[in-house]
């Protein structure tokens, strides 16, 4: 049985549930509590020695540590239905916004939050090291946050982009009337069983 390392407030392994979910991948799940520090303590260093969630450990092939894996991991072992494209040019497209939506989106999130949170201090980037915040990079963060809803608002992309439009909240940034295709987009995507997890 698969074993989904998960914390159920957390933007990364809500990624990993609604990818198994599309794919319909079944895993027993094993929640890591963040916000009391269990991902830092010694079991969860023993599971995952990046002390980050998500982390699926695999039926067949072994733990896998972050997203990435878990995505590439799902397409190879469960091709249908596909959610990474069909054509070299899908998967191409597909990678290139996946890239975007991770570095302009989930990135600038992320630096806001872990830059500007007194609840993030001596946490400002994730795993088994604590590092300071810096206050400017809170409000970079958050000018990158705004412009990556416009550029979203153009062209939308994934589960990825469904993530990161949520956890923009986290920050106080959300679609608004200058979004109309993301809030259209948002909506639909609500539809879906999957963005229940």
């Amino acid at each position: 049985m698969n074993i989904l390392y998960d914390c159920a407030t957390a933007p990364s392994p809500r990624r990993a549930r609604i990818l198994l979910a599309e794919k319909g991948i079944a895993h027993e799940t094993v929640q890591v509590d963040l916000v009391r520090g269990e991902q830092l303590g010694a079991a969860y260093r023993a599971i995952n020695p990046q002390c980050t969630v998500p982390a699926l450990r695999t039926a067949e092939d072994g733990l896998l540590t972050d997203n990435a894996a878990i995505a590439a991991w799902a397409e190879a072992r469960h091709p249908e239905p596909p959610l990474m494209g069909r054509t070299p040019a899908e998967k191409a497209e597909v990678a290139s916004w996946h890239w975007r939506v991770e570095f302009e989106g989930l990135l600038a999130i992320a630096e806001t939050l872990r830059n500007g949170s007194p609840a993030m201090a001596d946490r400002a980037l994730p795993g088994p090291v604590n590092y300071a915040q810096i206050p400017e990079l809170a409000q970079r963060g958050l000018a990158r946050v705004q412009h990556f809803f416009e550029t979203l608002n153009d062209r939308l992309a994934d589960i990825t982009a469904v993530v990161a439009v949520d956890f923009a909240r986290i920050v106080r940034v959300k679609p608004g009337e200058r979004h109309p295709e993301l809030v259209r987009w948002r909506a639909a995507m609500a539809q879906r069983p999957s963005m229940s997890l």
